[in-house]
């Protein structure tokens, strides 16, 4: 019997314990740079004894196209990597493991955070009914988004070189792998939906049509990094930022199969709602999470199985028990920097301050106590 507090091999990460902390957007990288509050954030989190066994970044922008929120950190200059050396520093001298997720919005940004106000990009001229973060002066605020133009045909393998180039910096930055963000309704997932993705041309329509940029990018990453460092994030059947599809699985059990045959460090599935109901669905039918594992499988999957939503101790050891590899938290880990040692004992645990989880300093961030 599988259980959350023994070591696990994810590709060629050696994990010392199936926790993994799940990517945390929090706001506080002003001018996209890493500083030395994240690295004591993330340290403070690294001991696999008491925190992750593996620890997934909040989402980093792999362009200056690709950011959407205020506040948030990037990885395509030279200056973005040397910011997160300190912080890779940091979690490795407390003997943790780190990958980066890689972050293209696409239509979830604002004309205010694009490169000369300009408008976001997406697959189609779309606009999403979700909002972004502002910051000024310190304060967050909501704002809808942009309306976005249609990427170019001509521009799609530039967003593909910057993915490759951004999972080269990362390396460059010290991490042990990356974690392509393809969840959530942001860039790629718009390119996989029917409802986001009206295109005419080879990236639009059909199954094999619409999953095309993702296979392109994950083809270019695990080429320039190699599969065993590299992870994807799914979420099928989310809602999140307008993402809608009306065969979901038949959709990304096609995902799946590709993603089989890339020897890829492990597969993160988002189920249900992100961060809402584990058991929404989306379609005609309930969505079918082991027929998506199987279909990875059946094509030469082996990395880690890694599911995501809602989970506390007993439904962790549930899914460990049914075939899950590796257990993504997240909310809990902003209150409870030690939450390995908290769940193993069944608490007690810190209660989060949702005012501060967007923007701010240290409040709310790096003090909250320990057991």
């Amino acid at each position: 019997m599988k259980n959350l507090f023994e070591p696990c091999q994810a590709g060629q990460l050696q994990l010392a314990t199936r926790i993994v902390m799940a990517p945390l957007t929090r706001n506080r990288a002003p001018h996209a740079l890493a500083n030395a509050l994240m690295a004591e954030y993330y340290a403070q989190r690294a001991n696999p004894a008491t925190g992750a066994g593996l620890i997934i970044t909040e989402a980093t922008a792999i362009s200056h196209q690709g950011q959407g929120y205020s506040d948030v950190p990037g990885i395509w200059s030279a200056e973005q990597v040397r910011a997160w050396q300190p912080v890779t520093a940091a979690v490795h001298a407390q003997g943790g493991k780190i990958v980066m997720q890689l972050w293209h919005v696409g239509r979830i940004s604002h004309t205010s955070l694009q490169p000369n106000g300009q408008a976001p990009v997406a697959p189609s001229a779309i606009v999403a009914k979700s909002k972004t973060v502002l910051i000024e002066n310190g304060v967050p605020r909501f704002e809808p988004t942009s309306m976005p133009r249609a990427l170019e045909l001509t521009e799609i393998p530039g967003i593909i070189s910057d993915y490759r180039h951004a999972a080269k910096n990362a390396m460059l930055a010290g991490f042990d792998g990356i974690e392509v963000h393809a969840a959530n309704g942001y860039l790629i997932d718009q390119f996989l939906r029917a409802d986001s993705n009206q295109r005419q041309d080879a990236y639009g329509g059909s199954i094999e049509n619409r999953t095309r940029f993702l296979k392109e990018v994950m083809t270019a990453v695990t080429q320039e990094i190699g599969g065993g460092r590299c992870g994807i994030r799914i979420s099928p059947v989310t809602p999140a930022n307008d993402a809608s599809d009306a065969s979901p699985q038949n959709l990304f059990e096609h995902v799946a199969g590709f993603l089989g045959a890339l020897n890829l460090a492990y597969v993160h599935t988002i189920e249900g709602s992100t961060g809402a109901a584990r058991d929404y669905q989306q379609g005609e039918k309930s969505f079918d999470y082991t027929a998506l594992k199987t279909a990875y499988q059946q094509a030469g999957g082996q990395g880690a199985w890694m599911l995501n939503n809602g989970y506390d101790n007993e439904l962790a050891k549930n899914a460990l028990s049914h075939g899950a590899d590796l257990i993504a938290f997240g909310k809990a880990f902003i209150a409870n920097p030690d939450l390995a040692s908290r769940l193993q004992q069944n608490g007690p645990y810190n209660t989060p301050d949702r005012g501060t989880f967007y923007g701010g300093g240290a409040k709310g961030y790096t003090d909250y106590p320990g057991l």
